[in-house]
């Protein structure tokens, strides 16, 4: 099965010519070994800049008249915009007569089309498709979110909706991003779709984020309702994406290669908009055309890891001791016959935000589109990264060895620390412009309270305190961090903003941080403060690409003068 990525993500996040020395394969190794027998002082020289950049940034434009405030949130606009689901369609399907061109290869349209998907952003998919290849198309079925079609015409984008007269069936369900009877019932519809396929059969399979919720096919004797009690325990345990995706995987019928196999012996392609980091095909939507082999015993260690062992019920006990690792490898050759691409990725967003960061007379850094692992954690990196970019002089030593120590726990590598640090030591002895920080991921809360809020609200308000007596914009730091797909949690919110002056305004307003953090009441808290004038409310964005973080450094010599 081939796995290729799209073009946008293959050439994003490096631009060389940004940094002095070569952080990969031998080198990169060599530069580690280096910094473990040095002391932190000599650790911190590495950072110190260039006089060439130095040179060069006294001759920057002045800077956009923009507030710190708008220009982040102008970046995240642009990221979001990067990832839409006609565009992406666009920039990777092309026809040709009666052909279509996806990924260099080509394949034949002859009143063989056919069309499902799931997910989010799958209606603008279609949509599009639709209107490239409608001539051929024979049926269609997808399933999304409950209430999408409304919110898209009430939205004034009905651009994304199949056409009138369109052969796709949209099936909705799923309410709250979990599978319900409604998407049980789609998911079934795909499948017998899938199972009328002959050889000359082509099936284009449309993913995006939330196509596990929508495509829920429990193993018998699995109920729909005790699949989705395993999924929730994890979630609010605190499991990764690829935690709760492999699980799904092993409990489906569907997934994990399952919707292949029922197509078998059509060609099939799956265009996907991946919301998971790193792009693993086997994880995003728990990888319904990517054949994949179950280990029981891997299940059951993230069950136990989360403390979930003793509470499963009885029916996924008895799955998972019938499953052996050759139930879903003993497939046919319908691995042959699959096509998977990736369309668009948070990487694609962060290249977008790159291109309008520099527009805005930004700096743009990229650090990494993998950022995970716990809230407290992330904002603890973001913290130092700040007083490493934002400090008058060198920084304490101890900083640059606290953000190396802290790479495993946030899904950063080393490298992509050091060049990150490279970069901002430069931009913080220039001493003109503001740096903009980008990284992307999905972070993870650890639930103790009833709350109402998301990981990027939580994220925004740590970040707010981490940065408490700082100086507050312009002269000092500003945090945005928000969902592509527009919500953030059970709530209307994609996240919020935060600076040095967060706390100090919410003790004036009689807000305790504190309290509002211990029962993970993030939108509450963003929701009173001053008005909700922090929260990010995009609305309805149509696509789904795990989170953007955006953090916007402003030059040391304005912090002087200021």
């Amino acid at each position: 099965m081939t796995h290729l990525k799209s073009r946008e993500r293959n050439c994003c996040y490096r631009e060389k010519s940004s940094w002095t020395f070569d952080l990969t394969g031998t080198s990169l190794r060599r530069f580690l070994l280096r910094l473990s027998g040095l002391s932190m002082a000599r650790v911190l020289s590495l950072f110190r800049p260039q006089p060439v950049l130095a040179l060069v940034s006294r001759y920057k434009p002045a800077t956009c008249k923009m507030s710190m405030d708008s220009r982040a949130r102008d970046v995240f606009a642009a990221a979001v915009e990067a990832v839409q689901p006609d565009a992406v369609v666009r920039q990777s399907v092309e026809r040709k007569d009666d052909s279509v061109l996806i990924s260099g290869r080509r394949f034949t349209l002859k009143h063989n089309l056919h069309l499902v998907g799931f997910g989010k952003a799958v209606l603008g998919m279609a949509a599009e498709v639709e209107r490239m290849m409608g001539d051929h198309l024979v049926d269609g079925v997808i399933s999304v979110p409950h209430g999408m079609q409304q919110t898209l015409r009430q939205h004034g984008k009905s651009h994304l909706l199949p056409k009138e007269n369109s052969k796709i069936q949209v099936m909705e369900g799923a309410k709250h991003n979990l599978p319900d009877e409604d998407a049980l019932r789609a998911a079934e519809q795909i499948k017998q779709l899938a199972k009328g396929l002959t050889e000359k059969d082509l099936l284009l399979v449309l993913i995006s984020g939330g196509g596990s919720a929508l495509l829920p096919a429990p193993l018998p004797p699995i109920l729909l309702q005790e699949k989705l009690d395993v999924t929730r325990r994890l979630a609010a345990a605190g499991a990764t994406i690829q935690e709760l995706n492999t699980v799904r995987r092993a409990l489906s019928v569907l997934k994990g290669g399952g919707l292949a196999k029922y197509a078998h012996p059509a060609q099939v392609v799956a265009l996907i908009l991946s919301d998971v980091i790193g792009d693993p095909l086997d994880l995003i939507a728990s990888g319904p055309t990517v054949r994949s082999q179950v280990w029981p015993e891997e299940i059951l260690s993230i069950l136990e890891r989360h403390k979930l062992l003793s509470c499963i019920p009885a029916s996924v006990k008895d799955v998972l001791q019938k499953l052996s690792r050759k139930e879903k490898a003993e497939e046919s050759d319908a691995s042959g016959r699959v096509l998977n691409v990736v369309i668009g990725s948070n990487g694609t967003a962060l290249e977008r935000a790159r291109l309008r960061a520099r527009d805005l007379d930004l700096h743009p850094v990229v650090l990494s589109p993998g950022v995970c692992g716990d809230v407290r954690s992330v904002s603890r990196l973001y913290g130092l990264l700040t007083r490493f970019a934002c400090s008058p002089g060198e920084p304490p030593a101890e900083v640059a060895a606290e953000v190396l120590r802290l790479g495993p726990d946030v899904g950063v590598q080393s490298w992509d620390l050091c060049r990150t640090m490279q970069e901002l030591g430069e931009r913080r002895a220039g001493g003109s412009g503001t740096t903009c920080l980008l990284a992307g991921g999905e972070p993870t809360v650890e639930l103790t309270g009833k709350g109402r809020g998301g990981r990027n609200q939580e994220l925004a308000l740590r970040v707010g305190l981490e940065w408490s007596g700082l100086e507050l914009p312009p002269n000092g730091p500003v945090f945005l961090s928000g969902g592509t797909d527009g919500q953030d949690g059970p709530t209307e919110a994609a996240g919020a903003i935060a600076d040095a002056g967060l706390c100090a305004e919410a003790q004036a307003q009689g807000l305790d941080v504190h309290e509002f953090l211990s029962n993970n009441d993030s939108y509450t808290f963003f929701s009173r403060l001053s008005g909700g004038k922090r929260l990010l409310v995009p609305g309805l964005t149509c696509t789904n690409v795990m989170d953007v973080h955006v953090l916007l450094f402003p030059s040391t010599s304005n912090n002087n003068k200021g």
